[in-house]
């Protein structure tokens, strides 16, 4: 049993907290949110961000105080949206014990600075890699919130401490898996939104099972070169944060970035997909970053370029398709 902190109250950060909380540990959630912090510590339920669940575990408790909230923390998760969690991090700063490790469930890619969540999080908090854990795989949170078999990996350059993080996230329904290749995950984690995304456009747009196994199997070439161009293990990402992950984001209208490329397929522009969708899903940020690191590291993103036209032209899914297409025969 350990005391463990999450950082950040929406669904999948209250989720996993329940998850921890099933595993045995004291779980503090922090929110910026009054009324969030006052649902999960008074009434045991989050009703903004999970209303599915009715009751919270009674070792899951919440604070808006940044201080109290990791003051004696074993273990600090961190679960604030990709694009905020530098400057919400900095806050953090200081406060967080030298003995704790801190494992991050974000995923994507700063869009400031093209850098991963790992190196967001260490730079920011001044942590050594040992300390550091990417966590990250099939996880849809309202399914996980309901407890249905799942499975997840955690990553740290030091395995023992991946381990200590698994175990502490490990109950009879969520099952975690160790590794020492935090970028493939992390590559995993951010690039399968961009793919998410095409795969929900062409179904919006009406397409069937062949053109989203097409998408998704490229697309998946394309983040596997460009995750080992940038150092990870390939091997990773034929795993649960590759392919595993991959699968349930472009499959399930609960994955936010599938739903939004679908409301692009149907015709919606861009502002009106952000407005059906309450807010712009992870892929969209990490388009335009993925294109960038494929030119940093010299590697084609043929599918992250054409998103990144559908996203910053309006182009329609059918131009996206014929740009992913190119022109040519070539090797697969």
């Amino acid at each position: 049993m350990a005391n463990v902190t999450v950082l950040g109250a929406g669904a999948w950060g209250t989720a996993f907290g329940q998850v921890l909380a099933d595993a045995g540990n004291n779980v503090t959630m922090w929110a910026i949110e009054p009324e969030i912090v006052e649902g999960i510590r008074d009434h045991h339920h989050n009703g903004v961000r999970l209303p599915s669940v009715e009751t919270l575990p009674s070792n899951m408790t919440a604070t808006g105080d940044r201080a109290e909230a990791v003051a004696n923390a074993d273990i600090v998760i961190v679960a604030i949206a990709a694009q905020f969690a530098r400057v919400a991090l900095t806050e953090f700063k200081g406060l967080i014990p030298e003995t704790a490790l801190v494992a991050s469930l974000m995923k994507g890619i700063e869009r400031t600075t093209g850098k991963r969540m790992d190196e967001v999080v260490m730079e920011t908090l001044d942590l050594p890699a040992e300390r550091f854990a990417a966590i990250s795989g099939p996880n849809l949170s309202k399914q996980i919130a309901d407890r249905e078999p799942a499975a997840t990996v955690v990553g740290c350059a030091d395995i023992d401490n991946a381990r200590t993080i698994a175990t502490a996230c490990t109950t009879d329904y969520f099952r975690a898996f160790v590794t020492r290749d935090v970028i493939g995950l992390e590559m995993c984690g951010s690039l399968k939104n961009v793919v998410a995304l095409a795969v929900g456009m062409a179904r919006g747009a009406g397409y069937g099972e062949n053109t989203a196994a097409m998408i998704e199997t490229r697309g998946l070439a394309e983040l596997t070169a460009l995750g080992e161009a940038a150092g990870a293990d390939p091997k990773t990402f034929a795993g649960l944060a590759g392919v595993g992950d991959l699968i349930a984001t472009c499959g399930s209208p609960l994955s936010r970035n599938y739903t939004f490329g679908s409301n692009l397929g149907k015709g919606l522009s861009v502002e009106e997909a952000t407005k059906v969708s309450n807010g712009v899903a992870e892929g969209v940020p990490t388009t335009d970053a993925v294109v960038a690191l494929g030119k940093q590291y010299g590697v084609p993103t043929p599918l992250a370029t054409a998103m990144s036209h559908v996203l910053d032209d309006g182009i329609s899914c059918a131009q996206m398709l014929s740009e992913l297409f190119g022109e040519g025969i070539t090797e697969e």
